[in-house]
């Protein structure tokens, strides 16, 4: 016999949710399953404050799917989801940072992380993740205790930018219970799904489990005390970017775009998205601004020029600067060494970049 679906959801009903006694399929705990070359993998959603309690239930899914025909492996993830509270201003409680990021009750504790920024772009393709990747290593190299969590989901591209293309994570005890363990490359803690799932596999996910996703690398990570969190959104302003603003706070909001006017149009609508959700602006950044002929040595504006120096203007936001179209950035990406880990004119401009969000995160 083969591997069936049906099979593997009859199995299930007969693991029971302890609070409720309701079967985890009925109770909507079941979030995914998969069947891939022998792999079966499920995903588990459920309240963050219960984690603890239901590594039992966990591996009980995993003894009863192991008995599935043509299954080989199985993998069963609790992904900590909780349902997303309203947008809007909350009253700091006394005494505290209100852009700290802030823990579920019992989650590692508060204050572990000082400033929370979320590097995003309304557009894919502008260079946000390599924007991300190589302002983190900046920071670092500025004496900052820094961690990069890639947070597309679709797209998870700090693996090949930070040289960690293949790892996969493992947990460590922290804080009296199982945490992720970050990897370390080139002076920062990173996190990425493309750490917890299989290389070339798509990750098909409805917006919930990709909220859920997200909240599990931000609170079930064993981050230690840092100064800065960067924060790699996915392109667009749906569920993700939503979600990290009702999940967190971060104290401010990178906007990353090309010069050129179909780019600025979306990174208008960035701008305007986290305006809405409170979360203030701390600069946009221009990527592929001008391309130096390596023969001729003559600059062109492939994309147009300033376009996002004068939008940061128009709408009142501060600019951080712009970053080339240089091949030295796109073979240091593909090589997993970013371009702001070495030296040169590449490196200084990210240095300056990461100069002007430190100076702007001591003004606010």
């Amino acid at each position: 016999m083969s591997y069936s679906e049906a099979a593997a959801l009859k199995a299930l009903g007969d693991v029971r949710d302890p609070r409720t006694g309701r079967d985890i399929v009925s109770a909507g705990m079941l979030g995914d399953l998969d069947f891939k070359d022998g792999i079966l993998r499920a995903v588990l959603l459920i309240d963050p404050a219960l984690a603890n309690g239901f590594e039992p239930v966990r591996k009980s899914a995993e003894d009863t799917l192991k008995g599935l025909d043509d299954v080989d492996k199985v993998t069963v993830i609790l992904t900590a989801h909780k349902a997303a509270p309203k947008v809007g201003k909350t009253a700091p409680a006394k005494g505290k940072n209100p852009h700290q990021a802030r823990r579920p009750e019992g989650y590692q504790g508060d204050g572990q992380i000082t400033t929370v920024l979320a590097v995003s772009s309304a557009k894919g393709g502008v260079g946000k993740s390599t924007i991300a990747v190589n302002l983190a290593v900046a920071l670092a190299k500025l004496g900052k205790a820094v961690g990069l969590l890639d947070a597309d989901i679709h797209g998870p591209s700090a693996p090949i930018l930070l040289g960690l293309k293949g790892v996969r994570a493992h947990t460590e005890e922290a804080f009296g219970r199982r945490l992720i363990k970050p990897f370390d490359a080139h002076g920062i803690k990173a996190m990425s799904i493309g750490f917890l799932t299989e290389d070339d596999g798509p990750i098909i996910w409805r917006g919930p489990m990709v909220q859920g996703a997200i909240s599990k690398m931000l609170w079930d990570v064993n981050w230690g005390k840092l100064d800065y969190l960067i924060i790699d959104m996915p392109p667009g302003t749906g569920d993700a970017q939503l979600g990290l603003a009702q999940d967190i706070k971060p104290k401010g909001a990178i906007i990353v775009s090309t010069p050129q006017d179909l780019a600025l149009a979306d990174a208008r609508k960035g701008v305007r998205m986290f305006e809405r959700v409170d979360i203030p602006i701390f600069g946009i950044v221009e990527n592929m601004s001008i391309y130096i002929c390596p023969d001729c040595g003559n600059g062109h504006y492939i994309f147009g020029k300033d376009g996002a120096k004068n939008e940061a203007n128009k709408l009142g936001v501060p600019y951080l600067g712009g970053a080339p179209l240089d091949i030295s950035i796109r073979e240091s990406g593909d090589s997993g060494t970013p371009a702001a880990a070495g030296d040169g004119v590449v490196t200084e401009i990210f240095t300056k970049m990461a100069r002007k969000l430190i100076a702007q995160n001591d003004e606010r």
